[in-house]
This record gives C-alpha cells, sequence and structure tokens, in this order.
C-alpha cells in the first residue's frame, strides 16, 4: 500500500526466539529470508515448529563467507539481520558483529542470545529453561515444596522474540534520523528476570524471597471439574457470586460471608468447592461463572483449543480445510482493520489479519542464492509519524501516546513506550484511579500524613508518564479527551469490551476525530467473538490460552503462573509495544489493532497444536523435559530449597555430564538418554544434593555441561549484572528496568510515576500543549 514500508530481514538462525522473531516480521508483512546451511537449520528436524515458525519466510543456501561479503551478500540490501551466534560462534562464521556493522552501518542487527553477549554465560546455549531459571522466573513457577518449572512451550523465547521486534523498530525509527543502523541485543534471562519484576518490588519491601504458591493452594486455586479443571479466581466481594455459582448450602453457613473468618477457614470451603466443581462439566462451569462476572477459567488443552467457539468465530484457530502440514494451524493473535494509505484513502482488513489460510514454511533453498529477488533499492524517502526529532532524540521522541491502560497489559505497554521517548499521557479517573496504586505491598509503611502510599506496583508499570484525571462521564471530561486523541498518534486501552464506548473514547469515535490514530486494543479475548465480554486476570489466561495444560509435573493438574507473576500480562505488553512500534516505524497509520490476550499466549503453542493435529499426541506436562534434550530439568543443591537447572542438548553436553557425574554411564546415543531419563535424573539429584549450588554450577561448567543456578529474586538483587545491563534499576527506590540493550542508545533512568491529580479536569489550549510536551502539535498529517 501507498505510504507503506516493507523492511528486508536476513535471518540467520538455530534456537527457537530468532525463529520467532523472524516469524513476526513475516507475519507483519515484510521479507523475511532465512538463510540456512545445506543442511538446513536444525529446527527442520522438529517439524512442527520449524512449520510455525518458518510461515511466510523465504530460504537460500549460503554459506557464511556469502553472508560476509560486501557487495554480494543479501546483508548489503537487507534492513534488519536477526542472529542467535554467541560472540564465538559469530566470529568462527565470519560474522563477527561489529565487523559486520562496519561493513554495512545502515544494518540493525537484533542479536538473541539466552545470557546476552557478555558475561560469563555468553557462551551458553540459547534454552528457556535456562534462561528462565537464571532468570528467576522459574523460582515461582511450580509448587512450594516441589522443583522449580519453566513454562511450558519455550516462554523466554517467545516473549524475547517479541522484544527483538519491538527494539528493531525502535532502531530503524532512529536510523531515519540518523542514516546508521544499531545493535539490539536481547537475552532471553534479562526478559525472564523482568516478567519476574513483582518478585523484586516484594523483596526490595523487606517481604521477603517470594517463591512459587502453586496451583492447589491459596487464595485462588485449580479444582477438577468432572471433564477437566477450572481455575477458582474471585476477589473478596465476589464472595456471593461464587456462593451462588456453587450452589451448595454450607458455603452460606455461619461466619463465611466475613472475609477474615473465611481466610480463617479456608480449607472447609475449599474442600466444599472441590466437591461441587468434581460434579459440573468444566466448560460450564466457566462460562457460568462468568455471567456472575467471575474470573473463572478453564484448562483448555489442544483439543478444546482448537474446537472453541471464540477461537473459530475469530478466525485464530483455522478450519480443517485451511490446514497444512507445513504450515501453522492458527492464524496470529491480533487483527488490524481500518489503514489509511498514503493518499489518505481507508481501507479493510490490513496485515495480520487472523482469518483464512497462512503461508506455508519454505522448503530448504526454495529461493536458492539468487539475489534478484533483492535488487539494491533506490534511494527512498523514509517517513514515520510523530514530530521531526532533534538530534539527541530518543527513537520515539515525538510520539504522543494517550494510554487509558490498567494494571499491567495496558500500563507496561505504554511503559516500554515512555523508556524509548514517547511522551505517553496516563489517563485516569479520581474516583477510579488505575487499581494498582492501591494494591497492599507487604512491608510498604504508611506515611507520615497518615496515607497509604501508592504502590510501588503502580510505579514500576507508569514510571516516565504525564498524568491527567478525567471524569469521562462528563461532557467536560469527554471534550477534553477527544482534543487529545485529535492530537495524539497512539490511543491504548485494555478495558473490557464495551467500556470505551460507553466513556466516549471507543475505536469509531477515536477514528471520526483523528483518522491517523494508531488504536490498540489490549481485551482479553478480543474486541469480537461470543466471549468477547468476558473478564479475566492473567492466572485465568495461563489457563484458557492452553499454557497451564502444558506446564507442570508430569500427569498432575495443569499449572499457573499464578498472581504474583501473571505471565500473560507480561508477553501482552511486549506485544502490544512492538506492533505499536511496528506501526508508527512502517508507516501504517489509522489502524485499530485488535490483540486478544489469550491468544497471544495461544500463538506461543502453535507448533504443539500443529503436532496435535497431524499426529494425535496430546500436549500435556512433561516437567522441564523437552523434546530432543536429555537431561533437561532443574536438581537439588545442598542448601534448602536451592536449585540448579541443566539442559543438555548435545552428545557432547553428555559426555561432559557423564565425567563429572561417574554414576552416569558413558553413552553416546541419545536414545538411550531419552529412554533412561528417570534414571539419569535420579543420578544428576543425588550428586547436586550433595554440594552448594554456586559450587556445582561451577564444577558443571567447567567440564562443559550447560548448567545454570535457579535463582531468587535475593540473588538478582546482589547480582551486578542486571543492574549493569539495567535490568533492574533504583531511582532510589527498586523499579522495573529495560529488557533490552540498544547499542546506540541509552535510555535515562524514567522519571516518578505521575500523581494522581496533578492535572484535573478541562483544560486550555495551552495547558494542553504543555501536557503534550511544550509544543503546540495539531493532529497527525491526514
Amino acid at each position: 500500500m501507498s505510504g507503506q514500508r516493507t523492511f528486508r530481514v536476513v535471518e540467520i538462525t538455530e534456537s527457537v526466539a530468532g525463529a520467532a522473531c523472524g516469524r513476526l516480521f513475516a507475519a507483519l508483512g515484510h521479507d523475511v529470508l532465512l538463510c540456512e546451511s545445506p543442511t538446513g537449520t536444525p529446527l527442520r528436524a522438529r517439524e512442527f515448529t520449524f512449520a510455525a515458525l518458518g510461515a511466510g519466510k523465504r530460504s537460500a543456501v549460503l554459506r557464511p563467507e556469502q553472508l560476509a561479503a560486501d557487495e554480494t551478500s543479501p546483508l548489503a540490501t537487507a534492513d534488519v539481520l536477526i542472529t542467535d551466534l554467541t560472540p564465538v560462534a559469530a566470529a568462527a562464521e565470519g560474522l563477527d558483529l561489529d565487523r559486520l556493522r562496519q561493513r554495512f552501518p545502515g544494518l540493525v542487527t537484533v542479536s538473541l542470545t539466552a545470557f546476552g553477549l557478555t558475561g560469563e554465560y555468553a557462551e551458553s546455549v540459547g534454552d528457556s529453561l535456562l534462561a528462565e531459571a537464571y532468570g528467576g522466573l522459574a523460582t515461582m513457577i511450580g509448587e512450594p515444596d516441589r522443583r522449580p518449572l519453566s513454562l511450558g512451550g519455550e516462554q523466554a523465547a517467545h516473549s524475547a522474540a517479541f522484544v527483538g521486534l519491538y527494539g528493531a523498530m525502535l532502531a530503524l525509527r532512529d536510523r531515519d534520523r540518523t542514516g546508521h543502523g544499531d545493535l539490539v541485543e536481547v537475552a532471553l534471562s534479562d526478559v525472564a528476570a523482568s516478567m519476574d519484576w513483582k518478585s523484586d518490588v516484594l523483596h526490595d519491601l523487606g517481604g521477603g524471597v517470594p517463591k512459587r504458591a502453586g496451583s492447589s493452594q491459596g487464595g485462588w486455586r485449580v479444582v477438577r471439574a468432572k471433564d477437566g479443571w477450572v481455575g477458582v479466581i474471585f476477589h473478596a466481594h465476589q464472595w456471593p457470586a461464587v456462593v451462588e455459582l456453587f450452589g451448595d448450602p454450607r458455603l452460606s453457613g455461619p461466619g463465611l460471608d466475613d472475609p477474615d473468618q473465611r481466610a480463617r477457614r479456608s480449607q472447609e470451603w475449599w474442600t466444599v468447592i472441590a466437591e461441587a466443581a468434581a460434579g459440573r462439566e468444566a466448560h460450564e462451569l466457566y462460562t457460568q461463572a462468568q455471567r456472575l462476572g467471575l474470573p473463572f477459567g478453564h484448562a483448555a488443552d489442544a483439543e478444546a483449543l482448537l474446537a472453541d467457539e471464540q477461537l473459530g468465530a475469530r478466525g485464530f484457530v483455522l478450519p480443517p480445510g485451511a490446514r497444512r502440514r507445513d504450515a501453522p494451524v492458527v492464524g496470529l493473535p491480533w487483527t488490524v482493520t481500518g489503514t489509511v494509505t498514503g493518499t489518505g484513502t481507508a481501507t479493510g482488513t490490513a496485515i495480520g489479519t487472523a482469518t483464512g489460510s497462512v503461508p506455508p514454511a519454505p522448503r530448504l533453498g526454495e529461493h536458492g542464492g539468487d539475489r534478484a529477488a533483492w535488487p539494491r533499492p533506490a534511494v527512498r524517502t523514509l517517513r514515520t509519524a510523530g514530530a521531526v526529532r532533534r538530534g539527541d532524540a530518543a527513537p520515539l521522541d515525538g510520539l504522543v501516546v494517550l494510554d487509558f491502560g490498567t494494571i499491567t497489559a495496558g500500563a507496561a505497554t505504554s511503559r516500554l513506550l515512555s523508556d524509548y521517548g514517547a511522551t505517553v499521557i496516563k489517563i485516569e479517573s479520581q474516583g477510579r484511579p488505575d487499581p494498582f496504586r492501591k494494591w497492599v505491598m507487604p512491608g510498604s509503611a504508611d506515611r507520615a500524613d497518615g496515607q497509604a502510599p501508592p504502590s510501588p506496583m503502580f510505579a514500576s508499570n507508569n514510571a516516565g508518564k504525564r498524568g491527567l484525571c478525567l471524569d469521562l462521564k462528563t461532557e467536560e471530561g469527554r471534550v477534553t479527551a477527544h482534543e487529545l486523541i485529535r492530537r495524539a498518534d497512539v490511543l491504548i486501552e485494555n478495558f473490557r469490551v464495551g467500556v470505551t464506548a460507553r466513556m466516549g473514547i471507543d475505536h469509531a469515535t477515536a477514528h471520526r476525530l483523528n483518522p491517523g490514530l494508531v488504536y490498540l486494543s489490549l481485551s482479553s479475548q478480543g474486541v469480537l467473538g461470543p466471549e468477547a465480554s468476558y473478564g479475566s486476570f492473567g492466572s485465568t489466561l495461563d489457563l484458557l490460552s492452553g499454557l497451564a495444560a502444558v506446564t507442570g509435573y508430569p500427569g498432575e493438574r495443569p499449572m499457573w503462573s499464578g498472581g504474583d507473576v501473571n505471565y500473560p500480562d507480561q508477553v501482552v505488553s511486549f506485544v502490544g509495544a512492538a506492533l505499536v512500534a511496528d506501526a508508527v516505524t512502517s508507516g501504517r497509520r489509522g489502524i485499530h489493532l485488535d490483540v486478544s490476550q489469550r491468544e497471544a499466549v495461544a500463538w506461543t503453542l502453535a507448533d504443539q497444536l500443529g503436532e496435535y493435529v497431524w499426529t494425535g499426541r496430546m500436549p500435556a506436562p512433561d516437567g522441564n523435559r523437552r523434546p530432543g534434550a536429555a537431561p533437561h530439568d532443574t536438581y537439588p543443591a545442598a542448601e534448602p530449597d536451592s536449585w540448579l537447572a541443566i539442559a543438555c542438548t548435545s552428545a557432547g553436553h553428555r559426555r561432559a555430564l557423564a565425567e563429572v557425574i561417574t554414576a552416569l554411564p558413558g553413552h553416546e546415543l541419545e536414545e538411550w538418554w531419552l529412554s533412561h531419563q528417570d534414571t539419569v535424573d535420579t543420578a544428576i539429584a543425588e550428586w547436586t544434593a550433595r554440594r552448594p549450588r554456586d559450587r556445582a554450577v561451577a564444577e558443571l561448567r567447567r567440564a562443559g555441561v550447560p548448567a545454570v543456578p535457579v535463582n531468587t529474586a535475593a540473588d538478582r538483587a546482589r547480582d551486578p549484572r542486571y543492574r549493569e545491563r539495567r535490568a533492574a534499576l533504583r531511582v532510589p527506590e527498586w523499579l522495573k528496568g529495560f529488557p533490552m540493550i540498544l547499542h546506540g542508545h541509552t535510555p535515562p533512568d524514567p522519571a516518578p510515576a505521575p500523581v494522581l491529580g496533578e492535572n484535573a479536569g478541562h483544560l486550555d489550549d495551552r495547558a494542553l500543549d504543555e501536557l503534550l510536551g511544550g509544543v503546540h502539535r495539531p493532529p497527525i498529517a491526514r
């Protein structure tokens, strides 16, 4: 389309993180060339993973020296290089990143590795278990008295892929100003740590060292239904709805309407709920709960997802007739409608639709090594939304974002945009502010005036923003909101479907006011479909997305990430920021980005869904084990509740392990290791349990075994790495940091989160100009 830009991307990867990042570029309409060796990427051996992550790409067989050459390399005309090579591996292939940047100064390079490009772990394998263990996320997943778990489906890798896309778009936008590319360094372990930011808040407040809460105990639980599992999730004030839902008179017993008594007698009423749920079908219990306003979820497995009415209605699940074995069986977790072209003409559905077929993964080398398909481009005029930026500008300087987001999904998305230069105006109601402002935190003392201070939870998701209080139930409040919409570039909301229409800030209204606005909706299940109005928390989405059904201990109940992590909320913020950055950098203006949080997580399981469709194998919890890797698990150390993770993915790793743990035989056949995993795990656990964690890790790593400690929030606080890489900040209190490193731009520490009411009511033009950054800024050009 006129006015929109397509970027050329070269992908040189072997990992899920790199392949997923390339898949995202292809899904957004960019031209992705997968450069492979004559034997192909190792992911081709994982048929359904390659089908899911190779879709929409081209494939060429090219030797490393061809890629490193000045004039004949596809890199000479590429905009972006995606690579997962460690520094030593890159140098050995003649693809040293510093040399490539010198040869191709306009190239933006996205590096996706497990632990970054520097430090003692820089050469470690790019494995999600190791990244989630070292980053500390694994400490929070699983039952409190059991081994830590990684999330099912390579979640650190997929989350890092979205971060990589976001960073690339920032660097491309900056290139428009400077003419130079940049290196975007994404470490999976940093991304995993950033998703566990709530643990850092609790630890910093003196609340101890947070650990996994599991799904079988606590205030929210996963209970067995007649035909599956259901997550029982509610707030204290919703107890009457819980009583009505289960209909057991014992739940109306004396004293149970009192929250304090209920907390003391929790085992009594949880037993009643478990008995009542056991006689109900999971989906029926879920829908009845939702009708009562309870954010329950049922644990959807692959069969349930592929037959789900909501996912089918949105086109996320492809109908059987549109499926093919060499392509994903699901579409994308977003739809894009209402694109405005360079001439200002509105079109229908644009890139990234979730309907119809999905392009297949390429055959090895089917596009050859011929660069005729990538002729040297003519000089292009690069255009982006927003004001012209100054010489010292951040990548998103000049971009104005209206943030109607709350809690995490919306608020964390706009925090990412603010971090890299966008002017973000957080809009709240004085009477009903963002609930995170009042989130009760252990260790957070009252102020001298007797008032509770703003919650640190709010600070981490809202630092760096400007605040504005509006009552959108009044005409005055709507007038101000509409004037801001006319002048903004982006609007973000994650309200329950229907709320924005009642407030007068829905997409249709916003588009009439500003046809060039990028409007991002981050709703639970998308803005359309029979379940669009349903509510959720992160734990609900763990279940509905299928993630909980593939996370957990073998043969046991589904495992969610829990309220202390709420993984879906975290990954959705990366999705939202990446899609906004792509829109403003690629020139896709006037669009409605409709993101389903449920689908965003389910998309990461596309390979497992494909395997189920074509082989009938039902994905299920398997602890920390993964296909083709053995051993691959967490193991106890000598200290209480202390663990380390090992991930052997090659015969060399296993030989090294057998040399250290002499109880293991020196078998080199992968089949032996895969068929004797219980024996292997027992031998390893006996060895590690006799040694302090860090000593065991050091001994294993010296021998060449991929091993890392399973870190906690306390470990992160002691480790200078996270402060040096700015994954954690102190300004002066602890604050969530940055999930990546842009080598050409260092974002400043963000300003404090806005105080409620610092700007309120109707603002005149001068006040609006000041709020928007001090410059009178008309609406985006139409």
